[in-house]
């Protein structure tokens, strides 16, 4: 808690550097604008809005739940031609096509999902894995992410998130794949299932937890409040969660993002995603080495206008924070679960 030192993140194959003594450092860098409180419900000119107009012309239906629809400015498209063939293995280009949707998670502009009923949470969860089951029967991966807040790239306040399935696995994806199927051919079991358990005995970065779900801030967290949401028990992919499993989710969802919230009672921005066993083609393949879960990566390090940057040495040598992961769980885990607001 008081030296520098490194630790291994096997998931990724890589180290990040704990300098915990660094957070006493006094601040006169840049600070953020706090969110906006005063969001309207429903806004005409808001393009995510029930019955509002779009920017290709489409006008939204008056939906009361879940909506989805094509992302209006694609970062993949199904039809996209191949790329010429490379002169030089230095110069080298691959095909790329898919699919991007955006998902609203509720008609109000004004809600997160923190302040979601249960229910309206889980019918996101199923609309999740619905897009999964539907676009993973043909592309080889699904990426559901939320961007939060504009200090994460979100610009627009409107609850939502995306989903892009591509062609191809991405390099996460592909680095997360290897250093799992390593770990089950050496230890004979699933990684984060082997360590979803060591974390449930350790506590010390235990955030919250229930019967089917934990929720920790990993040994090798990079971000100062980086959380990893785990299952309990060996599950590849988000479509193969039962019932139970989507309500308990539903639940620590709400716990973990209200905690998130009263941090520094604020709406907490992040980005979030969900990895798990690649689709497509990989669905008749052997893929036991992988276990479904979720990272959260928020930004804030110190309060609602300090963040976390990571430049510099981060992004030339290797990733280091300001705290220790057991340091953020237990601030985290000692907050209280009813919301601020």
């Amino acid at each position: 808690a008081e030296h520098q030192h490194t630790r291994y993140n096997p998931l990724r194959d890589d180290w990040v550097l704990v300098s915990a003594h660094r957070v006493k450092r006094p601040w006169q860098g840049q600070l953020e604008k706090p969110p906006p409180e005063d969001v309207p419900r429903w806004d005409p000119n808001n393009p995510l809005c029930p019955g509002a107009t779009r920017a290709n012309g489409e006008v939204n239906p008056e939906y009361e739940g879940t909506f989805v629809f094509p992302n209006d400015f694609p970062a993949l498209q199904p039809d996209a031609p191949e790329p010429d063939d490379s002169d030089h293995p230095l110069f080298q280009a691959a095909p790329a096509r898919g699919v991007c949707k955006v998902m609203c998670f509720h008609p109000w502009s004004d809600l997160t999902l923190p302040l979601m009923s249960l229910a309206e949470i889980r019918a996101v969860i199923d609309a999740w894995a619905e897009l999964a089951t539907e676009l993973g029967a043909s592309y080889p991966w699904v990426q559901i992410f939320e961007n939060k807040g504009a200090m994460m790239g979100c610009s627009n306040p409107h609850p939502h998130c995306q989903v892009w399935a591509s062609s191809f696995l991405p390099n996460e994806v592909r680095l997360e794949d290897r250093t799992q199927r390593e770990h089950l051919r050496q230890h004979g079991v699933p990684m984060l299932l082997e360590y979803a358990e060591q974390e449930a005995r350790r506590k010390e970065r235990l955030v919250v937890e229930n019967a089917d779900w934990l929720v920790v801030v990993p040994y090798w967290a990079t971000w100062p409040y980086q959380t990893l949401l785990l299952p309990r028990r060996h599950v590849c992919r988000l479509q193969d969660l039962s019932k139970g499993e989507r309500d308990s989710l539903a639940s620590i969802m709400k716990r973990l993002l209200i905690k998130y919230d009263n941090l520094f009672e604020v709406s907490f921005p992040y980005s979030m995603g969900w990895h798990g066993a690649p689709t497509g083609p990989h669905l008749e393949e052997d893929c036991r080495h992988w276990q479904l879960h979720a990272h959260y990566y928020p930004p804030l390090l110190r309060s609602a206008t300090i963040r976390k940057f990571m430049v510099g040495y981060e992004m030339l040598a290797q990733a280091q924070r300001d705290l220790t992961p057991e340091q953020a769980a237990e601030r985290l885990r000692s907050l209280s679960e009813v919301h601020y607001k």
